[in-house]
């Protein structure tokens, strides 16, 4: 399975994994676009997922499906963190997950973005499984 076909074609949010102050992992989902070979996410300034990246970037992300014939893409990553106070990712990401559904949700999110962050995730590893074969019939 080519990972970033995947990546493009899947809508599901991104599983974000990131070690807190307190040395426990703690998951973040988001919304994600591939951009070349690094992914891109968004979150406010405010959010706890950017606090804990500003101090440690290491992280580690799932990106799969919740039906069956289970496949996905996994891997470890460093995160990077830009001002997206334009809102450039921040739109790209409305475009992709709500479209023209919901208006209000836009206007909204994009009224923030001045405080807004664009998380570059920089590919370490990543690997893939798909057990479509397996499942086959189920």
């Amino acid at each position: 399975m080519d990972a970033f076909a995947f990546l493009n074609a899947q809508c599901s949010p991104i599983r974000l994994a990131v070690i807190d102050d307190d040395n426990f992992p703690i998951v973040c989902s988001l919304w994600f676009i591939v951009d070349g070979e690094d992914l891109l996410c968004a979150s406010h300034a405010s959010a706890k997922i950017i606090k804990v990246l500003k101090k440690n970037p290491n992280c580690a992300f799932e990106v799969s499906v919740n039906e069956s014939p289970y496949k996905g893409v996994r891997g470890k990553a460093i995160a990077e963190l830009e001002s997206d106070s334009d809102g450039f990712v921040l739109s790209k990401l409305l475009e992709r997950y709500v479209g023209d559904s919901q208006p209000g949700l836009s206007k909204w999110l994009l009224s923030r973005s001045a405080d807004e962050f664009a998380v570059r995730l920089k590919i370490k590893t990543m690997t893939t499984w798909n057990y479509s074969e397996r499942m086959q019939g189920n």
